[in-house]
């Protein structure tokens, strides 16, 4: 029994829709757990789940996809204009995503499978997301573990004269030995003054005596992310930066002590600005994010969001202070958020640590 397409159909049905179109690979690794390098186009019609893609992936469809999935594929070159016209036969509204379909893919969707009305679905997929199941859960607390397993390895490897970009080839080649099958995001590795940049991108610059070093990493582990941030130092930590790395660490142990269901989003992040700015700093980025098949998910942690955190969601939980041309710091934890607490799923140390 696929439960996420069926759980998928009755939120459809609450909308007034007798089916959608899921064109987003990432949506349809969620419901199918095919693989998004696999073109194709998923259709929940009125009494079936059909997957139409190309010839050349029909076999390695069909090797993913048991009959439990309840999915019936099919091989586009099979498709008469006739058939394709009598998948959404007697539906008058079916729904489409609208963040991801062009304009141009939407008028020929609509033609081809002669649709009265294709209505927007508000991200109906990407909220379903937020709420992960217990294989979702493994997957990503799996990834987190290479994670730390990996920062534990970084701390024997980086040394004076070793560049931005070896440390981030490293952990690349690390991550790819030890069971990851990919990056889950450009590597962030900024030493000295370059970690005053939230997004650097890793430069050849060498580790100096005396350098902060922000390092932003994670993997995947069967499609799943993990997220972490931790900024270490190199031979000693400036008098002038512990200040800073204890306001940063202090916010960040107050709101995994507060992340919990049905806390407001709002104000848990509101709490980290005020903190922030009676100090003279500013969070200039959003508290965290939801992580699952993508590094960025809903929920966004931020002073704007009036939604609460419920159980089984798997956000971050990230606070940073940016000094420009001097300094930055980060602090970052993959959460999972259960009824009456959360469990960081990423563990490495966060006290100063210095190599």
């Amino acid at each position: 029994m696929n439960y996420k397409i069926r759980a998928l159909r009755e939120k459809l049905k609450s909308l007034k829709l007798e089916g959608m179109i899921v064109s987003n690979p990432i949506n349809i690794k969620y419901l199918t757990n095919i693989d998004p390098e696999i073109e194709g186009i998923l259709l929940i019609t009125r009494k079936e789940n059909i997957y139409l893609t190309y010839t050349m992936f029909i076999e390695d469809v069909n090797k993913t996809l048991t009959i439990d999935d309840e999915i019936i594929v099919v091989d586009t070159r099979d498709v008469s204009k006739e058939e394709a016209e009598n998948f959404f036969v007697f539906c008058e509204n079916i729904g489409f995503e609208e963040n991801y379909v062009t304009y141009e893919q939407f008028k020929r969707l609509k033609q081809r499978y002669r649709i009265n009305n294709m209505a927007e679905t508000d991200g109906i997929i990407e909220k379903q997301r937020m709420i992960k199941d217990e294989q979702e859960i493994q997957n990503i607390k799996k990834a987190c573990e290479i994670t730390d397993k990996c920062f534990e390895y970084l701390l024997t490897y980086i040394k004076e004269g070793v560049t931005e970009k070896e440390i981030a080839l490293e952990i690349e080649m690390f991550f790819k030995k030890n069971g990851a099958e990919d990056l889950a995001f450009d590597t962030i590795v900024a030493s000295g003054p370059n970690s005053s940049i939230p997004h650097w991108k890793p430069s050849d610059r060498k580790i100096q005596m005396a350098d902060p070093i922000l390092i932003d990493m994670g993997c995947k582990y069967n499609g799943y992310c993990s997220d972490m941030t931790r900024t270490i130092f190199m031979g000693c930590i400036l008098e002038e930066i512990k200040p800073v790395y204890d306001l940063v660490l202090k916010n960040q142990q107050n709101v995994l002590e507060e992340m919990r269901s049905n806390y407001n989003i709002k104000n848990i992040s509101r709490r980290v600005e005020d903190s922030f700015k009676f100090n003279n700093y500013n969070l200039i980025h959003g508290l965290g994010h939801g992580v699952g098949l993508e590094i960025h998910e809903m929920p966004n942690i931020n002073s704007k969001n009036e939604s609460f955190f419920k159980e089984d969601m798997v956000v971050t939980n990230e606070p940073g202070i940016y000094l420009p041309g001097k300094y930055g710091i980060r602090i970052e934890d993959t959460v999972l958020i259960n009824k009456s607490y959360c469990t960081p799923l990423t563990k490495s140390n966060k006290g100063y640590v210095v190599i």
